[in-house]
């Protein structure tokens, strides 16, 4: 399956890519639906169902999918016209979404949270219907946010998931080890194969337009959860801290010279930044999801303002060569936290940063995914059990580590000559049966792990 890399960094708001992105997605596919159907529709109706439910309103799965409902799509969302329509809608009880009569919607009654059985597609599922005059159901989709903002029908998923109906590419490669073959035979670095792939469906001068846009957003959020002070919403009163964090590197700057390990330390800045904007609902970039979305624009921002020689100019280069892992990834196993626990975002993001940083480095195709390798083998096993459902506590500094193993892990490989006992392949399918055997309470519902052993109230 061809996985461009604008679907691995989608530009979005937090705070979750499954939960708040993919509801947004899929509520945006139905009003399609129902401009395409024959049915005469008056109202409309929504159930949330497994992760979902669970930890839907920590994660504002509710005002997404109600947004959604609504017309408002994640990729150019205005949050002051987005919290002026949800007044009106509790107010008013309807939805005017754009080609279609203004229907029936009150949240607080047809919205439900099914506490019950997960749909059998996926942990994230929601049904979407369309009613008649009486309330009766006409129409309905039952969709599944699968991670990254990648949303399926139910019949997608039945009929596969890795379809894919675009034009051939050059350099479809589906695993690590082809991804090394075809580099090696063809003499070319991953990133220079993912490009190709790429310019199959989109001009170069779009290409190279959307990666400094998505560098730009990436960047941006970083430089607002430096400079923004205050409480995270949800309930849980965690204070910002990346901003404190990052005033005190500054002030230290040349002075304290005893402590060298403070590298890390900007890195966990950078990383954290991006996580508090994405926890207060702010504009990010799936990297491939929100709650792992610091992890890639740190490791970035730690090779353009600490590493002597840094150019922007490789940053498209990073981009590529991380977008290449986290597809194999997405392919192979998953990058869904309702799927497979935290080692599917975080330990997915810390793979695709260490591929990335090892490129811009100078590396070799076979240190590359080494580096890969060794950042996803040590996050193997790391459950999802957030704190009250919200993508806060351990979210936040999980993303600042993730950064630090993503930096050693590419140090590490560029020590090597790129051999290595364990394949990328192997963690990736490792990854896959650790999260199959995974007790569902670590994965994403906030009924195991410090959501339980933490007050959260």
């Amino acid at each position: 399956m061809f996985l461009s890399v604008f679907d691995m960094f989608k530009v979005g708001i937090g705070p979750s890519s499954s939960h708040t992105i993919g509801p947004m997605v899929a509520a945006a596919r139905f009003l399609d639906h129902l401009r395409a159907q024959p049915f005469a529709v008056k109202g409309l109706r929504a159930s949330l169902h497994g992760s979902l439910a669970f930890t839907g309103v920590g994660h504002a799965t509710d005002r997404a999918t109600v947004l959604g409902l609504a017309g408002f799509r994640a990729d150019d969302y205005d949050a002051d016209k987005a919290e002026a329509e949800l007044a009106r809608i509790t107010a008013e009880g309807t939805v005017h979404p754009k080609g279609l009569e203004t229907l029936t919607f009150q949240p607080k009654d047809h919205l439900v949270f099914d506490y019950g059985p997960a749909l059998p597609g996926h942990a994230n599922g929601m049904i979407l219907m369309g009613t008649d005059a009486q309330g009766d159901v006409v129409t309905q989709v039952t969709y599944y946010s699968i991670g990254g903002g990648f949303v399926l029908t139910a019949d997608e998923l039945a009929a596969g998931a890795d379809k894919d109906d675009g034009a051939p590419v050059p350099y479809p490669f589906k695993s690590a080890a082809e991804m090394l073959e075809m580099a090696e035979q063809n003499n070319l670095s991953i990133a220079q194969m993912k490009r190709q792939n790429e310019l199959t469906r989109r001009s170069a001068t779009d290409l190279d337009a959307g990666l400094d846009r998505i560098w730009q957003v990436m960047t941006d959020c970083i430089d607002r959860g430096l400079t923004t002070d205050g409480i995270l919403p949800g309930g849980l009163q965690v204070k910002r801290r990346a901003k404190g964090i990052h005033d005190a590197l500054k002030a230290e700057a040349g002075v304290n010279l005893t402590a060298p390990h403070t590298i890390n330390d900007w890195m966990s800045t950078y990383a954290m930044a991006v996580n508090e904007e994405n926890a207060a609902g702010g504009q990010v970039v799936t990297a491939p999801t929100n709650g792992a979305a610091g992890v890639v624009p740190a490791t970035i921002r730690y090779y353009m303002d600490h590493v002597p020689g840094a150019r922007r100019a490789k940053i498209p280069e990073f981009l590529l060569t991380a977008a290449a892992i986290g597809g194999l990834v997405k392919f192979n196993a998953s990058i869904s936290g309702a799927e497979a626990g935290c080692q599917a975002e975080v330990g997915s993001a810390a793979a695709m940063a260490a591929a990335g940083l090892c490129a811009v480095l100078g590396g070799t195709p076979a240190q590359i995914e080494n580096a890969a390798e060794i950042a996803l083998e040590h996050h193997l096993g790391m459950t999802c059990d957030p704190v009250r459902g919200l993508v806060q506590v351990p979210c936040i500094e999980r993303n600042g580590l993730g950064a630090i193993k993503a930096v050693s892990a590419a140090s590490l490989a560029m020590r090597g000559d790129g051999t290595h006992l364990v394949p990328l392949d192997a963690a990736i399918e490792t990854m896959r049966q650790t999260g199959a055997d995974m007790s569902e309470k670590y994965k994403e519902t906030a009924l195991g792990g410090l959501a339980v052993n933490v007050p959260n109230c």
